[in-house]
């Protein structure tokens, strides 16, 4: 049968480490990836069904500010309130902190989901960095450490939408959380950069990364009209099993832009979380017109050797994907504005050459 579990938002391999041990499946997969893919395994109302609709770009913010301050931001939580240009900031986020350097704000502090290791960012953001953030827990934020960093901002908001971290964090510093329906990290990327931009006056800055990285997809799709109304399966395998991701995460609003639907079978196992885990007496659900899976703490050639997964219609017909380049599948699962280019150059010829 089909577990509703939710799985972490995809994590490298070298980050496949219990979190809490003991507790329960869900955990079980936060240690295989503490937070992406389907994720830290995304991503991260968002999407393309939501938030992030062509109709909703004027105003991604989702704020009632144009950029001067004191600019406010409506949250799950509530309208947060930034009085004055922040100076010292901490990107809490899945991709909050790689938001903030497009904007050409350099965090003080950030959490490295993907255990990138050195500024904590992906290669398509080196350099961005005149000097090394703090690092931050992610799942588990160290907020000794963040009071000390004495910060005047905090940006969380791709982010759990958990209360009593929002109640934490809001005490040491006006914080920035989920967008209302962005639990479990469901926060596609035009409404994540909206409301960062906002929170650090740069509202116009983000408009115009909105549309230069809508103007990528856009793009992408004119030049491959094979995928329009394809339905695709993006999923992953831990040691613990498989999942997929559900509509209204990042990977799926990366597809759904280029023109796939999300495997309805998937979606009508969603829960509340970002991904379903599968069973392998239930793996066929997998079956879309493409496949798209990403190993986590596993060897790529653990998927595609499986018996079990060699026996979906897709994947013997050749149109299947699995990501055995972590860069390639770093950018995938980051869908930040700043990523998305990369991931577009590299993942959408994979895409096109499973499906021919």
């Amino acid at each position: 049968m089909t577990k509703r579990t939710p799985m972490p938002p995809h994590r490298s391999a070298r980050q496949a480490r219990p979190v809490r041990p003991g507790r329960s499946l869900w955990r079980l997969w936060s240690a295989a990836l503490l937070a992406v893919l389907l994720g830290a395994l995304a991503a991260c109302g968002s999407g393309s069904s939501g938030d992030d609709s062509a109709s909703e770009a004027s105003d991604a913010s989702g704020s009632k500010s144009s950029g001067a301050f004191p600019a406010k931001i409506d949250t799950k939580f509530g309208s947060v309130t930034v009085e004055s240009r922040p100076e010292r900031v901490v990107a809490l986020g899945w991709g909050d902190a790689e938001t903030a350097l497009a904007l050409g704000v350099q965090p003080v502090g950030q959490s490295d989901w993907l255990d990138f290791g050195g500024d904590g960012v992906g290669p398509w953001a080196k350099g961005r960095y005149d000097e090394s953030p703090q690092k931050i827990g992610t799942l588990e934020p160290e907020y000794e450490k963040i009071a000390a960093l004495k910060p005047d901002l905090i940006l969380d908001v791709k982010s759990s939408g958990d209360q009593t971290r929002y109640d934490t964090l809001s005490k040491i510093a006006p914080t920035v959380g989920v967008p209302e329906g962005g639990d479990q990290y469901k926060i596609g990327w035009k409404k994540q950069t909206g409301m960062i931009s906002t929170a650090l006056g740069l509202a116009d800055k983000g408009e115009q990364l909105v549309a230069e990285t809508q103007k990528k997809f856009t793009a992408a799709a004119e030049a491959h009209p094979e995928f329009k109304d394809r339905t695709i399966t993006i999923g992953s395998r831990t040691s613990a099993g498989w999942g997929a991701y559900v509509k209204g995460t990042d990977r799926v609003d990366f597809a759904e832009q280029l023109g796939f639907r999300n495997n309805p079978k998937v979606d009508a196992e969603a829960g509340s979380g970002f991904s379903v885990q599968v069973s392998e007496e239930n793996l066929q659900m997998l079956d879309a017109d493409l496949v798209v899976v990403s190993p986590i703490g596993v060897a790529a050639d653990k998927i595609s050797a499986d018996p079990l997964f060699k026996t979906l219609p897709a994947v013997q017909k050749g149109h299947s994907v699995v990501f055995d380049d972590e860069n390639i599948s770093q950018a995938f699962a980051t869908n930040s504005v700043l990523s998305i280019g990369h991931a577009i150059e590299k993942v959408v010829p994979l895409f096109a050459d499973a499906l021919k």
